[in-house]
């Protein structure tokens, strides 16, 4: 039996475990997210942040677990299948096409990682870049722009596919802080009007101000998981980032 439509999670990680073939790396995750929410996910360096996407977005299958999608057992789709299904996702390093437009990048995204087609396609790109304030420069070659032009074309490419769910990885990564803080306020807004989102990030304020829920990774496990400032401050979490994020103690600021 079927839960009620208002019960169902927008994605559902259940107990994944990932191995490939000697140490394991993610050791029984369990994640969910709802529509409009923000789950922020941190961790140190190796805790299995990076495979976790790996997994939801298909590029990996799990070991054992199963991946939902809006209740769907996606678990056994590929990559481009999920794509389609409803599954954005952003890479910490901008995977655009350099010698290509802004422009020509957002459509490429929606015709083949969202299978749309002609017009349908041409309007879901010129909107992904709307809303990421890239309209007016279209036609400017990628390979050209700033890295923080670069980011929001990464976060553009993502939403041509109309994504129910978009997954994060380091939007706000390399930028200033008047930038990431403008990078969030789209995610923010994102999440406004009804996408889930799935944010890793290394700049925990950005994260403690944004989310709604954050989530610690620590060796493949899930270690705290709550509202930001009060997982930040539990002892188990401030522990893991003694000395790897001076941002901690400022993150009420």
């Amino acid at each position: 039996m079927m839960p009620a439509a208002d019960t169902i999670r927008a994605l559902t990680v259940e107990n994944v475990v990932k191995s490939y073939g000697g140490p394991i790396v993610l050791d029984g995750v369990s994640i969910e997210v709802d529509r409009g929410k923000i789950l922020g996910i941190i961790g140190p360096n190796g805790s299995g942040k990076t495979t976790l996407f790996s997994v939801i977005s298909g590029t990996f299958a799990p070991s054992s677990g199963k991946v939902f999608l809006a209740g769907r057992d996606v678990t056994s789709f590929g990559a481009s299948a999920r794509a389609v299904a409803g599954i954005g996702r952003t890479f910490q390093v901008p995977q655009t096409f350099s010698h290509m437009s802004v422009y020509e990048n957002a459509l490429v995204a929606a015709a083949f990682a969202g299978a749309f087609k002609g017009r349908a396609a041409e309007e879901a790109a010129l909107q992904a870049l709307e809303i990421c304030g890239l309209k007016s420069r279209g036609d400017l070659i990628a390979g050209r722009l700033p890295l923080l032009d670069r980011k929001r074309l990464e976060l553009a490419r993502a939403l041509a596919t109309k994504p129910s769910v978009l997954l994060l990885d380091e939007i706000a990564g390399g930028l200033t802080d008047d930038e990431a803080a403008g990078v969030a306020a789209i995610v923010k807004a994102l999440a406004a009007s009804g996408l889930a989102i799935i944010w890793i990030e290394h700049l925990v304020h950005v994260l403690t101000h944004a989310a709604d829920e954050l989530a610690v990774l620590g060796e493949g496990r899930i270690i705290a998981h709550g509202e930001p400032h009060e997982t930040m401050r539990m002892p188990k979490v401030r522990q893991i980032y003694l000395g790897m994020e001076p941002d901690i103690d400022d993150i009420d600021h």
